[in-house]
């Protein structure tokens, strides 16, 4: 299993980085990727700590951390300079706070985290198919999500990807220990996303390969 949208205390998590590692190593996790919320507020403190304990977690524990950071909330104008600031800082996986349909997420915001080339749009709502295909031509993954919430439209984004070439992620979204999953909750997830018999091992494949090209 792999999870590369994660939250810890330093943002709204629950967990310290080194619980959560901790946590998903005795899951059987073969990585992680923590992604605290983060604006140009906060981007150059968040960034640099995660750096450091991946750094540390990586080097003494079976499970691979990956630093990175969700872009939340920011204003779509924000986006392109934001995701070239975190990867200045050292973050290897930038994730955008899509256009859930549960919080007011600005619009334009998926389109500009695509054009940006974020590496992953999280829980991207009703995403148009004009906007997945270009996801597609650049390479962003669409995250089907095992948030509460965010989740509700994980059918809708599965059907655009398949419709336009855009790649899949399946990713917790953890704040709490709580949110973690399973394998079994995991491909009940991926069903539920209308996805077909195998979709979760898909999924995982997509992970590895957005690892190898961030690192």
């Amino acid at each position: 299993m792999i999870d590369l949208h994660t939250h810890t205390t330093f943002s709204d998590g629950e967990l310290i980085p080194s619980e959560l590692a901790r946590r998903l190593e005795v899951l059987g996790y073969e990585a992680v990727c923590i992604t605290d919320h983060a604006d140009s507020s906060s981007l150059d403190f968040i960034v640099p700590r995660i750096v450091r304990v991946s750094e540390d977690l990586s080097s003494l524990t079976k499970i691979k951390v990956i630093p990175g950071i969700e872009l939340t909330h920011v204003p779509p104008a924000m986006i392109s300079e934001l995701v070239k600031n975190a990867r200045s800082l050292g973050a290897k996986i930038v994730v955008v706070h899509g256009e859930t349909i549960v919080e007011p997420v600005p619009d334009g915001t998926n389109r500009a985290a695509i054009e940006a080339g974020a590496d992953i749009l999280a829980h991207p709502g009703l995403i148009s198919k004009q906007d997945a295909y270009l996801a597609a031509e650049k390479g962003v993954y669409l995250e089907i999500s095992g948030r509460k919430g965010h989740c509700f439209t994980n059918g809708h984004v599965a059907k655009i990807a398949k419709e336009t070439g855009a790649k899949l992620i399946l990713n917790s979204d953890a704040h709490s220990p709580e949110d973690l999953l399973s394998k079994e909750l995991a491909e009940k997830i991926v069903q539920g996303a209308g996805l077909s018999d195998g979709g979760l091992e898909l999924l995982l494949e997509n992970a590895r390969s957005l690892i190898s090209r961030a690192l």
